[in-house]
C-alpha cells in the first residue's frame, strides 16, 4: 500500500473516531428520568368515576341463547358478557365508567383533574400508589378550562412540586405521568413543541403542545420539566386514528392553580370579558386596514352595553396589544382578557382608520350566556350594484333594532361576480365596505362603484347574528 493512500485511510479513520466520540458525548448528555419519576410517581393517582343510567328491562331476546353449546363454549361467552347489577324492581341497572388520572397538590387532600374526566359522575374513586381507594369529593369544576378539584379525607400525603409554566419554551424536556388504558404510572416524554396554542372552542387557555404521548387515561395526569415539577396538566390531543400521533395538549399550570384557588374559595371561576368577536387579521386584511403585516385581532362585532361598547371600541379597530402585551394573533387576546378580574383596567392600543389610537375600558365579567341577535325579517325595496354582482335591500327599522345597527344593507340576490366568488349569501347583512360604514343602499352602490382595482378590500359581514370581515381583489 502507498504512503499517500495509507495516510488517506489514516485520515478516514481518525474522522469516524470523532465523530462516533462526539455522537457518544451527546448520548451521555440525554436526560434520565429515573429520580424525577421515583420522587413524583407517589403523588400521582389514578381517578375511575361511575355514572348511573336510567334503567332499563333486558328482555331476553336481547341475550344470547348459550343452551346446547358445549361447557367450554358456554364458560367463555358467559364470562365475556357485561355482568349487570339488579335494581329493587327487578330491571339490570345499567353504569357508565370512565378512567384518567390526577395528581395531588396538597398533603390534606386536594386533587387536579380534568373536568372531563369527572363530568357527571355519580361517584368517583381515586387509587393512590399503595393501591389504596378512596372515594372523592367534588369541590368544583371549570368546563371553559376543563379543570376539577376533587378533595379526599387524608393527612401527610406526597404532594408534587408546582413549577410555572410561564416560563416554558419550545424544545425542553418534559415528561408526563398517568394512566392510558388503565395501566398506572405509566411514564412518557418528550419535548415542548409549541406554548400559547389555541384550540377550537377553547379560547381561554394558551395550550402547551408537546410530542409527549398521550392516550385514553392519560387525561388529568401531570406534565413535568426535568427539575420535577409540574408544568402542566395533560389535556387531549389532535388525532386522525383515535391514539396518539405526536400532538398533545396540555393546561398550563399557571391557569390551573387560578382556576383551583377560585374553585376553592368560591365555588366558580371568574373571567374577564370585553363582550367582542374578534377574527384573525389575515395578509389581504391587513392591506385593507393600511397594517404593515398580519397581527392583531380585528373587532368583527360589538355587544350592545358591553364592556368594549361602554369603552368606546369600535368595529373595524385592530387590536394590537392590551397593557402592553403584544396580539400577534387574534388567539392571544382571548387568554390576556380571561386572566383579568372584572372591575380591571385594559389599556388597548387599536389601528383606527390608519392611524394608532389608545382605548382605556374597564373589563366586565364574563356572562354565563350570550345573547343572539334575532333572525331577520324580509324586506321589499331592492337595490342593486352589478359590479359586485349582489342585490341588496336596505334595512327595515325592525331590523336594525334587531340588529342593533344604524345602517346596512341585506343581500337578497347573488349573481355572478365577485360576491360568489367569496360565498356572500342571500340573507347576508353588509355593514361596511372598504372600511366604510354602510347607511343605506345608495351609500352601498356608490361606495362600490369607488372601489380600487388590484388591491384588498374589505367587508364586513353579518351572517345569522354573527359578524366577520372577509377580503376580495376586484380585476381590471
Amino acid at each position: 500500500m502507498s504512503i499517500p493512500r495509507l495516510k488517506s485511510y489514516l485520515s478516514i479513520f481518525a474522522t469516524v473516531l470523532v465523530l462516533g466520540q462526539a455522537v457518544t458525548a451527546q448520548a451521555v448528555e440525554l436526560p434520565d428520568f429515573t429520580q424525577l419519576v421515583e420522587q413524583a410517581s407517589p403523588a400521582v393517582v389514578n381517578i375511575s368515576t361511575t355514572q348511573k343510567l336510567p334503567d332499563r328491562k333486558v328482555s331476553s331476546e336481547q341475550m344470547p341463547d348459550l343452551e346446547g353449546l358445549p361447557p367450554m363454549l358456554r364458560e367463555f361467552f358467559e364470562r365475556g358478557m357485561p355482568q349487570q347489577p339488579r335494581s329493587p324492581r327487578g330491571d339490570r341497572q345499567r353504569e357508565a365508567q370512565s378512567l384518567g388520572s390526577g395528581f395531588i397538590i396538597s398533603s390534606d387532600g386536594y386533587i387536579l383533574t380534568n373536568n372531563h374526566v369527572i363530568a357527571d359522575a355519580d361517584e368517583i374513586l381515586v387509587r393512590l400508589a399503595d393501591r389504596s381507594e378512596l372515594k372523592a369529593k367534588l369541590i368544583g369544576t371549570d368546563q371553559r378550562s376543563d379543570v376539577a378539584l376533587l378533595k379526599i379525607e387524608g393527612k401527610d400525603l406526597p404532594v408534587l412540586k408546582l413549577g410555572k409554566s410561564r416560563d416554558l419554551k419550545p424544545g425542553q424536556w418534559v415528561v408526563a405521568i398517568g394512566s392510558p388504558f388503565g395501566f398506572d404510572h405509566t411514564v412518557t416524554q418528550g419535548i415542548v413543541s409549541a406554548i400559547g396554542r389555541s384550540l377550537p372552542n377553547e379560547n381561554y387557555v394558551p395550550f402547551i403542545q408537546t410530542d409527549v404521548a398521550i392516550n385514553p387515561g392519560n387525561s388529568g395526569g401531570p406534565l413535568f420539566n426535568l427539575a420535577g415539577e409540574v408544568v402542566g396538566i395533560n389535556s387531549q390531543i389532535y388525532t386522525r386514528s383515535g391514539g396518539f400521533m405526536g400532538v398533545s395538549f396540555a393546561i398550563p399550570i399557571d391557569v390551573a392553580m387560578d382556576v383551583s384557588n377560585q374553585l376553592k374559595s368560591g365555588g366558580k371561576v371568574s373571567r374577564g370579558w370585553l363582550g367582542v368577536v374578534i377574527q384573525e387579521v389575515s395578509k389581504d386584511l391587513a392591506e385593507s386596514f393600511g397594517l404593515d403585516k398580519p397581527a392583531g385581532a380585528l373587532v368583527a362585532q360589538i355587544q350592545d352595553d358591553g364592556p368594549a361598547a361602554k369603552g368606546g371600541l369600535q368595529v373595524g379597530d385592530v387590536i394590537l396589544s392590551m397593557n402592553g402585551q403584544p396580539i400577534v394573533m387574534s388567539a392571544d387576546l382571548p387568554h390576556l382578557v380571561g386572566a383579568l378580574k372584572a372591575g380591571s383596567k385594559a389599556d388597548l392600543e387599536v389601528i383606527r382608520e390608519g392611524k394608532r389610537k389608545n382605548v382605556e375600558l374597564t373589563v366586565g365579567a364574563i356572562p354565563e350566556e350570550g345573547k343572539e341577535l334575532e333572525a331577520m325579517p324580509k324586506s321589499s325595496v331592492e337595490r342593486s350594484s352589478n359590479r359586485l354582482g349582489v342585490s341588496v335591500v336596505e334595512l327595515t327599522d325592525e331590523q336594525k333594532k334587531a340588529y342593533d345597527l344604524k345602517g346596512g344593507v341585506v343581500i337578497k340576490e347573488v349573481q355572478d361576480g365577485p360576491a360568489a366568488l367569496i360565498g356572500l349569501q342571500p340573507g347576508d347583512v353588509i355593514t361596511h365596505l372598504n372600511n366604510q360604514a354602510i347607511g343605506s343602499a345608495k351609500e352601498f352602490t356608490d361606495i362600490a362603484k369607488a372601489l380600487p382595482k388590484n388591491r384588498s378590500v374589505s367587508m364586513r359581514v353579518l351572517r345569522q347574528g354573527r359578524a366577520s370581515f372577509i377580503t376580495f381583489k376586484l380585476a381590471e
